[in-house]
């Protein structure tokens, strides 16, 4: 399965410049949260796929105004073409009650749903969130730590591919944009990613 990851920053190659075709061959498009409305419905209506999507800190009127033909996986577990996918938007708190922010034990309670949901049947080949991991592709500043609890999923259930957003490429020059934890291949999905499954 061939997937094009996409976060955070719209691509100039994907929109402004786009030509047709240019995302013929995807089977799916994942995106890792932080993007606009009209950018994801943009995509969708180009690709011949689906486009499944988890909320990203910035994205607050998503839930009252979706992107129009996209999948909402957010607090979810699908599958699609025999391929289990998780989803958890949101990055750790950073303002107090901010929105589409969460503190560790907020995260921790919405993974523990996400667990129960797998109660039955465990595997689970990508694991698709808007921040990373902690200490897996984050970063220590207040906005952009990962998440324990993030940590312990990818340990526990040993997904294939952890896609995330959220740790732009500019923060850091020496910030790589694919990293191993265990077993699972951890790719920053910022801008975007083609991803074999």
């Amino acid at each position: 399965m061939k997937i094009l990851a996409v976060s955070d920053e719209k691509s100039g190659f994907l929109y402004d410049y786009y030509e047709p075709g240019r995302l013929d061959g995807y089977d799916l498009i994942i995106s890792c949260g932080d993007l606009s409305k009209n950018y994801l419905e943009f995509l969708v209506t180009m690709a011949h796929c689906p486009l499944f999507y988890v909320r990203g800190n910035h994205d607050v009127t998503f839930e009252s105004e979706p992107p129009e033909g996209c999948v909402c996986i957010d607090g979810k577990v699908v599958e699609y073409e025999g391929i289990r996918i998780a989803g958890l938007g949101g990055s750790i708190g950073y303002k107090s009650n901010a929105k589409g922010t969460y503190t560790e034990r907020e995260m921790a309670q919405r993974v523990r749903k996400l667990k129960y949901k797998l109660l039955f049947n465990k595997n689970v080949d990508i694991l698709v969130t808007h921040s990373p991991a902690r200490g897996v592709g984050d970063m220590e500043t207040n906005a952009h730590r990962g998440f324990e609890c993030f940590r312990d999923f990818l340990e526990v259930y040993t997904p294939k591919i952890h896609l995330h957003g959220h740790i732009h490429p500019g923060y850091h020059h020496n910030m790589p944009k694919e990293l191993t934890f265990g077993p699972t291949r951890v790719v920053n999905a910022c801008g975007y990613t083609s991803v074999k499954l």
